[in-house]
């Protein structure tokens, strides 16, 4: 007798193969860009995440199918990495709470959820093989979406506020330049 579909949330989920583990966090994630888009009002933001969203799917299934994630996708997500990074390099340069506007916090959420992916992906590499390509996409997504989430602080008027850690040194904030 066929299953019922709607009693199987997701064909894998039984499978004991971290792949699945990859997949799920990537869908997490693939979601919490979605709500990003929701509460973002940045054109450029929401443009970059319309743009991000696909390709998180597209990582989701290049370990269980056909490699989607290219080298050229990878520079790609550099160019977006650094065009963020030429905006807000002074605000990280050192630790920063996860903070700010409804959609710098979620920006936030989705460098949480792409860290988690980026674990279950290494999960994934102690299995079986993964293009290396694969694991800088995904460790690159993280670093996007902090710098996003800086940017959007930023635009609006939000100060980052500095995490000095009492377990792991880190280098001292440079000092504000006041103008009188």
């Amino acid at each position: 007798m066929k299953k019922d579909m709607r009693y199987l949330c997701y064909p894998f989920m039984r499978e004991s193969a971290p792949t699945v583990d990859f997949e799920i966090r990537t869908d997490s994630l693939t979601t919490r860009i979605g709500e990003a888009i929701s509460v973002t009002d940045i054109p450029q933001v929401i443009e970059d995440l319309r743009y991000l969203q696909p390709m998180v799917y597209h990582l989701n299934g290049s370990v269980r199918g056909k490699v989607a994630i290219t080298e050229q996708d990878l520079i790609e997500l550099s160019d977006i990495y650094d065009r963020y990074v030429s905006e807000v390099k002074d605000a990280i340069d050192h630790f920063v709470l996860p903070q700010g506007t409804h959609a710098a916090c979620i920006l936030h959420v989705c460098r949480s959820e792409a860290k988690k992916s980026v674990r279950a992906l290494y999960h994934v590499t102690l299995v079986r093989e993964v293009p290396e390509h694969l694991m800088d996409y995904a460790n690159l997504l993280a670093n996007v979406f902090f710098v996003m989430a800086v940017y959007v602080n930023n635009q609006h008027g939000v100060d980052e506020i500095p995490f000095v850690s009492k377990s792991y040194p880190t280098k001292p904030m440079k000092k504000k330049e006041t103008h009188s």
